[in-house]
């Protein structure tokens, strides 16, 4: 890709995202002013089913407009990847930014706050999810970076590997906690095979976070950072390999 190119798709997405990013935290204003009017805090307050279907299509809905955007920005599978997780990080990082600058939330990097819904509650610190979109970043610009030294840039079997084994290790820190809360409750194979739905929404909304595994988490970060580490050397090495026979 020209470098005018990727520096054109690099502002737009990050408009982009950055205006999702405003749409989603006006929403959650909304949201809290409505259900939180004395400000936000576990545990959750109760939400109407039909409320809480909404939110659950609404961040899917969230994932399918990002996926787009990557798909679109990008040429081939890594690149359309890597504007996928630029845009998830860039809308991230700032919709934590105008929750600060809308209601003065969160009160610090370390309150705890509900990420998502799919397939159960993630919780975590605020600084938690914003660790995580700053690897993506670096990740992303890695890609593109290379892309735009006129390498088809691919990731091999090994670091795909790694980035979803530590994808599958951080979403396990953000929901520990939850379901070790609903699983001191009730048991996992009553949970799966007979579960009493009414039960088990009226329990979760007894949650309050009490502890986040930052060992786990800083696990599941260290395994993307590997795969981020030989992604880039590989591709270093190939950039100076062509480099040398130009």
């Amino acid at each position: 890709m020209k470098q005018s190119d990727t520096i054109k798709t690099l502002l737009w997405l990050t408009l982009f995202s950055i205006a999702m990013a405003y749409l989603e935290s006006a929403v959650v204003v909304y949201l809290r002013a409505i259900m939180y009017p004395e400000g936000f805090n576990f545990p959750l307050a109760p939400m109407q089913p039909g409320i809480a279907l909404t939110e659950v299509f609404r961040e899917a809905a969230t994932i399918i407009m990002l996926l787009g955007a990557g798909y679109f920005g990008g040429r081939y599978l890594a690149t359309r990847f890597a504007w996928f997780i630029y845009c998830f990080a860039i809308w991230d990082i700032f919709y934590y930014v105008f929750l600060k600058i809308l209601v003065n939330w969160p009160d610090s990097p370390m309150t705890w706050d509900i990420l998502f819904l799919i397939p159960v509650p993630w919780t975590g610190p605020v600084i938690s999810p914003v660790i995580v979109s700053l690897a993506m970043i670096l990740l992303a610009m890695i890609i593109v970076f290379y892309d735009r030294q006129a390498l088809t840039v691919r990731i091999n079997s090994s670091e795909w590997l790694l980035l979803v084994t530590g994808a599958v290790i951080i979403f396990l820190s953000f929901v520990w906690d939850y379901s070790a809360f609903m699983l001191r409750h009730y048991p996992v194979g009553e949970i799966v095979s007979n579960p009493d739905k009414n039960a088990l929404f009226n329990l979760s909304l007894q949650y309050v976070p009490v502890h986040f595994p930052w060992v786990l988490f800083a696990t599941g970060m260290a395994v993307i950072l590997a795969a981020t580490g030989l992604l880039f050397r590989r591709h270093r090495r190939l950039n100076q390999a062509v480099s040398g026979n130009r």
